[in-house]
């Protein structure tokens, strides 16, 4: 099992990530009353923009409406692993904290127990708008002390990208839905033995790419075997303990290793690389590389105009399909969801400021702009039931409705820890450094380190 970075054994990157934040961020985010510091993640490719053009645009409104106020845009460019690291730095300190950060939900509930981020109820009740966000987005915001440290900006769901033309030179139908896992290894196959110069399958695995190994692909299959059933496969609330590794936990690293074994995905030096995600979206999909992605509802924000990947025909050269359950059994399909807070720091100095600015960017308009701007699923009632929304984009609809059947991680403070234990199990298969059942104990071992013993054998 790949051994982790300690904390007393810091690497050059995360020295180097939290002395540019100490710099990003100045003196601190109290240093001028006027001015709101506002940080997120920057795409690491240059020619996407999405996140940096939407908040100029609201900063822009912002000042106007407010005279006399500012706000700077902190960007923290880095990758999703990085991103995470280089923000928890930030928020230990007034001197580095900004004033609001963009905050994946599945770690929402770690910077809580920390102490990094401020309850936002008090502002939540005195606005209106609060009422238009559905409850579910409303609960991935929520900590276990029944207080609110966030305001969603959207959600997601995932499902199979899949190219007709590679389908088609495969003799596979260009409507296909898999009813089972089968059914996809068996396209995935197809496609390595009639179209050989292509990928068949990306499958995110491993550590490099962190939440998306574990929530794209991983959850995705655990959460369609019979393990999930009417309760989560990872946590048993009733226990409030994690989910010992079982049958459906080995039977979804079996698929994975599958994959790789058989070669029906990328090669193993390119799956295990951070930028893999960018390798998918930019390159693969659009240039006919890539036969099936277990992807997310987002993509197509990177081949819109101005993305620096524009690719107006994707609508017509991909299709789309939900991800089956491991054998057909109901519901029939699975996907997960996620999505992405605003949270004010506990450090912050402008605290008021920051929730202002927290209103601007979510009234109806500029919630809507983003949606329709980052591929995003609307999390506001009066924008989900808005046609214009509904007709914006091609798939919209698709991943939309795929919110029915949808599950959302147990994300306790103990998850990142959980996360990177399915991470390591992941990568063991993949490389074929470890047989599935030996993954299956490694991770055991690791859930019960990570969670203090708090297992629960199912």
């Amino acid at each position: 099992m790949p051994v982790r970075p300690t904390a007393a054994r810091p690497t050059a990157l995360l020295i180097a990530l939290v002395a540019t934040a100490a710099t990003a961020c100045g003196n601190g985010s109290g240093s001028d009353p006027d001015t709101v510091k506002v940080s997120f993640k920057q795409s690491t490719d240059n020619s996407i923009h999405v996140m940096d053009d939407y908040l100029a645009g609201v900063k822009k409104q912002f000042e106007k409406e407010n005279p006399g106020k500012k706000v700077e845009l902190v960007p923290i460019k880095a990758p999703d692993s990085e991103y995470y690291t280089k923000l928890q730095q930030m928020l230990r300190s007034p001197k580095t904290a900004p004033d609001l950060v963009y905050e994946d939900t599945f770690l929402i509930n770690s910077d809580i127990t920390s102490g990094y981020l401020k309850p936002l109820d008090p502002y939540l009740a005195k606005w209106p708008d609060w009422n238009q966000f559905m409850d579910t987005a409303k609960t991935a915001a929520k900590a276990e002390d029944g207080k609110t440290y966030g305001v969603p900006d959207g959600t997601d769901t995932r499902g199979l990208w899949f190219s007709k033309d590679i389908f088609q030179k495969a003799g596979l139908p260009a409507g296909w839905q898999p009813k089972t896992w089968d059914d996809v290894l068996t396209a995935a196959r197809t496609i390595k033995r009639k179209v050989p110069d292509v990928i068949p399958l990306n499958v995110y695995t491993g550590k490099p790419v962190g939440e998306a190994a574990t929530m794209q692909t991983f959850e995705m299959l655990l959460y369609g075997t019979d393990d999930a059933g009417s309760q989560d496969p990872l946590y048993d609330r009733a226990s409030k303990k994690w989910v010992a590794g079982g049958e459906g936990f080995k039977d979804s690293l079996s698929f994975v290793e599958t994959v790789y074994k058989e070669k029906l995905g990328p090669d193993i030096e390119d799956a295990l690389d951070p930028n893999v995600m960018t390798r998918v979206r930019g390159e693969w999909l659009p240039k006919g590389k890539l036969g099936i992605a277990l992807d997310g509802s987002w993509l197509p924000q990177d081949w819109l105009k101005g993305s620096g990947h524009e690719w107006p025909e994707w609508s017509k050269e991909l299709g789309l399909a939900a991800m089956p359950t491991q054998h057909g059994q109901a519901p029939g399909k699975v996907s997960m969801s996620g999505g992405w807070t605003w949270s004010v720091p506990d450090k912050s100095a402008n605290p008021d400021l920051a929730f202002d600015f927290i209103k601007t960017m979510q009234t109806k308009a500029n919630a809507q702009k983003w949606y329709v701007a980052n591929s995003g699923i609307a999390v506001r009632k009066d924008v989900a039931t808005d046609p214009a929304y509904a007709q914006a984009q091609p798939g919209i609809k698709f991943f939309t409705d795929l919110v029915a059947s949808t599950h959302y991680r147990p994300a306790y403070p103990a998850y990142p820890k959980v996360s990177t234990a399915i991470q390591e199990a992941m990568e063991g298969v993949t490389t074929g450094d470890q047989p599935v059942d030996q993954a299956a104990r490694g991770y055991d071992d690791a859930l019960k380190e990570a969670t203090d013993n708090q297992v629960v054998e199912k």
